[in-house]
C-alpha cells in the first residue's frame, strides 16, 4: 500500500502495522464488557498482592527523589546484584546484565537488535502471541513449530525447520499459555542445536519461579550464548510496574543498551529501587499456593476435559468436550464465566487456556461452570 492509495491519516500508517493484529485476548474482554460479575479465569497474572516491603520500597524512592532518569542499562546497586546472582548461577566469563522495562521491553530490544529483515525466527505453537507480532516489527519471518499433542519441544522438529535464513529461536518454559516444561535432557538438545547451528537462542524465563514438579532448568546452563528474558512482575506481583532485565553475550547486551537509550530510555528509575527489595523477598509460600490451586482445579477438571500443561506458570490448557476452542468460550462467556481460546496462542482451534492465579471462591465457582459447560457438550 502506498500513501497515494489511501490519502490522509490512514495512509501514514506503515504497512508491518497491517500485520499485527490486536491481542485476541482483548477482543475477549470486548466481548465480556456487558458482564456485571464475570468468573475470571483469562488474565496471566498473580493475585496476590505486591509485597509490602516491596511497595515500601518504591514510596521510599519516589520521596527521595529517585524520579529522574537512570542510566540506561539501570541503577548499579540493582545491575551489580543482579550479576552477582547470575554469575553464580551460570559461571559465564561474558555474561552481562541490564534491566528492561519488563520483559516486553527486553523482547522488543533483543528482536530489533537481533533480526533483519529476510531472517527467520523459529517459534512454538502454542506459544505467546507476542512472539510473533515483535519478529514482524523487527522485520522477520516466524517459523513455528508445532508441539501438540504434549506442547514439549521435539528437538527433531526443530531442527528439520532450520534453513539458512534462520536467525534466532524463542523458547518459553514454563511457557504461556499451556503452563507445559520441557525436560532437562530436552532443554539442553534445544540449547545445543541452537549453537551448533551458530542461532540466537532467547529464553523467555518470566515463569521460571513457578515451577511445581520439577526444578527450572536454563539452556544458558548448556549454551552460554544464550540471551535471557527475566523480570520480577510474575514472581512479586509487579506487572504494572514494568521492570525486568535481560542478560547473555555482553557483545549482544551492549547493543540492546544503546537501542534502550533511544527507545525506552531506562526502566522506571523508582521501581529498579523496589526491584533492589524483591530480590530478598521470599515468595515461597505463593509458589505452594499456587500448586495447590494447580492440584485442585486438575482434580475438578478431570474426567470432563483433557488436560495439558499445569507443570509451571500458572495455565491448564484444556481441549473442551466437541473440540471447538472458540465455541467454548463464546458458550463460557455467555454463563459469566472468562477463559482464553487457545486459537490467540495458536494456529489450532482446539483447545482453551484457564488460569489459576485466583482466590479459591472463584478458582471453585470457575471449575463449576467449566463442569456444566463441559457436561451440556
Amino acid at each position: 500500500m502506498t500513501q497515494s492509495d489511501h490519502p490522509g491519516p490512514g495512509g501514514w500508517i506503515a504497512d508491518r502495522m497491517h500485520h499485527i493484529d490486536a491481542s485476541g485476548i482483548r477482543r475477549i474482554f470486548d466481548l465480556a464488557a456487558g458482564l456485571d460479575q464475570a468468573v475470571d479465569l483469562s488474565i496471566g497474572q498473580p493475585h496476590f498482592s505486591t509485597p509490602e516491603p516491596i511497595r515500601r520500597a518504591l514510596a521510599h524512592a519516589v520521596e527521595n527523589g529517585h524520579n529522574g532518569y537512570s542510566p540506561s542499562p539501570g541503577i548499579p546497586p540493582l545491575r551489580e546484584a543482579l550479576q552477582q546472582r547470575i554469575d553464580s548461577q551460570h559461571g559465564h566469563h561474558d555474561r552481562r546484565v541490564m534491566v528492561t522495562s519488563g520483559t516486553s521491553g527486553g523482547l522488543v530490544l533483543a528482536l530489533c537488535c537481533l533480526v533483519e529483515p529476510g531472517d527467520e525466527v523459529i517459534l512454538f505453537d502454542p506459544g505467546f502471541m507476542m512472539y510473533q507480532h515483535l519478529v514482524t516489527l523487527a522485520g522477520g519471518t516466524a517459523v513455528t513449530v508445532d508441539t501438540y499433542p504434549s506442547f514439549s519441544v521435539d528437538v527433531d522438529r526443530v531442527a528439520a525447520a532450520i534453513t539458512d535464513r534462520t536467525k534466532v529461536i524463542v523458547y518459553n518454559s514454563p511457557g504461556n499459555p499451556t503452563g507445559a516444561m520441557d525436560d532437562p535432557a530436552t532443554i539442553d538438545a534445544l540449547a545445543r542445536l541452537a549453537e551448533n547451528n551458530n542461532i540466537a537462542l532467547i529464553s523467555d524465563e518470566i515463569y521460571s519461579r513457578f515451577c511445581y514438579d520439577q526444578p527450572f532448568h536454563s539452556p544458558a546452563s548448556t549454551n552460554p550464548a544464550t540471551l535471557v528474558i527475566d523480570g520480577f512482575s510474575k514472581s512479586h506481583s509487579m506487572t504494572g510496574w514494568r521492570l525486568g532485565f535481560a542478560h547473555g553475550p555482553e557483545e549482544i547486551i551492549e547493543q540492546m543498551i544503546k537501542l534502550q537509550q533511544f527507545t525506552f530510555v531506562c526502566a522506571p528509575h523508582p521501581v529498579q529501587w523496589a526491584g533492589m527489595a524483591a530480590l530478598d523477598v521470599d515468595i515461597a509460600e505463593h509458589v505452594d499456593d499456587y500448586r495447590r490451586k494447580r492440584d485442585r482445579l486438575v482434580e475438578r477438571l478431570s474426567g470432563h476435559f483433557e488436560i495439558g500443561g499445569g507443570a509451571g506458570a500458572f495455565y491448564l490448557f484444556l481441549a473442551p468436550p466437541g473440540g471447538n476452542g472458540t465455541e467454548f468460550v463464546h458458550r463460557a462467556i455467555e454463563r459469566g464465566l472468562l477463559i482464553v481460546p487457545g486459537s490467540v496462542f495458536s494456529s489450532s482451534d482446539s483447545h482453551i487456556r484457564v488460569s489459576f492465579a485466583v482466590d479459591d471462591p472463584t478458582l471453585e465457582a470457575g471449575a463449576d461452570l467449566l463442569i456444566e459447560l463441559a457436561q451440556q457438550s
